[in-house]
């Protein structure tokens, strides 16, 4: 019934990647089977970076940093799970939904800091 939606995701790699977030983590699987997590008590930071690829490319990448300040997990925008993984990160506090919104609007080479944790 729905065959217009199975044909999208089979045509963007980015529905291979599948993001979990549980009561304890967040959980990246990308499009080669290869996962990493990252527990939540444990997330520092999270930024958005824009490429010039779209629409053709994955253009927006979510990047989750650990607490060694290295990037723990990254996840394209149309990832599998993605909503879910989403809504969780605007929750942090102070959660900067200024510089998400400009990030979504980017279509060139661009990070954007929406979320650091406060010491």
């Amino acid at each position: 019934m729905f065959g217009w939606l199975k044909k999208k995701t089979q045509e963007q790699p980015e529905a291979q990647w599948v993001v979990a977030v549980d009561e304890n983590s967040i959980r990246v699987t990308d499009y080669a089977g290869m996962t990493s997590q990252v527990l939540k008590s444990e997330l520092a930071g999270v930024i958005v970076e824009t490429n010039d690829s779209g629409p053709w490319g994955a253009d927006v990448w979510w990047l989750l940093f650990g607490p060694d300040d290295h990037v723990a997990c990254v996840f394209p925008q149309g990832a599998e799970g993605e909503e879910v993984s989403i809504n969780y990160l605007v929750t942090l506090p102070a959660f900067d939904h200024h510089e998400m919104i400009k990030a979504m609007r980017s279509t060139t080479n661009e990070i954007f800091p929406v979320w650091r944790r406060q010491t």
